[in-house]
């Protein structure tokens, strides 16, 4: 394949990368071509094939999932539009594998629960805290992110969580929310979350089963370890 630095008028046209995915479909593309394409434009100085290509040499792709918008602006070449596209990107893969066959499916563990909302809280540099909604048998209602915080903290209000519960019809809450430290042992103020939300299920008749905490690849049940109380 002809030098990445190569404008794209350049390059032959079975190479350039638009044209091999409608040829050959998109996984017959690399990391640097598949991206390419989502940018769309390079610069005065370079394609974008050689835009991708550095991006990559500076991120990998799991670093480029975890990059903020701010983050990506500071790269040279990398616009507002760029920025805001990559992070779309990312955060539609996240939604997909965090949505794939949940509807209708039955929790029957902190293992289950754990597979849910992984998708939706790994590789995030602030703290998101998300909810399972659940029918009186388990089954899965909804999925959704409740609220993100600082690169510390998150701030979820029980009358946001019990909200949608009541909204959606659900019988049954699972919360979680992940460190971005990567250690998810729980920290007092978890606990003190922990206890208001099961005091307010109580209270709404939706019953808090478990509070999650999610690590890097890992993570703690509150419920396991017999902390789920008022």
């Amino acid at each position: 394949m002809a030098e990445y630095g190569a404008k794209l008028r350049e390059l032959p046209v079975h190479e350039r990368p638009r044209e091999r995915l409608m040829e050959l479909g998109a996984g017959a593309l690399s990391d640097a071509e598949l991206l390419a394409i989502l940018l769309r434009t390079g610069t005065k100085e370079e394609s974008v094939l050689a835009l991708a290509q550095r991006l990559l040499r500076r991120y990998s792709l799991s670093e480029l999932a975890r990059a903020s918008v701010a983050e990506l602006k500071k790269i040279r070449g990398i616009s507002d539009a760029k920025a805001c596209e990559i992070a779309a990107c990312f955060e539609l893969a996240r939604r997909l594998e965090a949505g794939r066959g949940a509807e209708r499916r039955v929790v029957r563990s902190s293992d289950d629960a754990y597979r849910l909302l992984y998708p939706r809280l790994a590789q995030k540099r602030v703290e998101v805290f998300a909810g399972i909604y659940l029918n009186s048998k388990n089954r899965v209602l909804r999925v959704v992110n409740i609220s993100s915080g600082g690169m510390e903290a998150s701030v979820v209000q029980p009358r946001e969580v019990f909200r949608i519960a009541l909204e959606e019809g659900a019988s049954r809450v699972i919360v979680g929310h992940n460190h971005p430290s990567g250690d998810p042992e729980p920290s007092q103020d978890d606990l003190r979350i922990t206890a208001a939300l099961f005091r307010a299920g109580e209270l709404l008749g939706v019953e808090l089963l478990d509070h999650l905490v999610v690590g890097d690849g890992c993570y703690v049940s509150l419920r396991d370890r017999g902390r789920l109380r008022g």
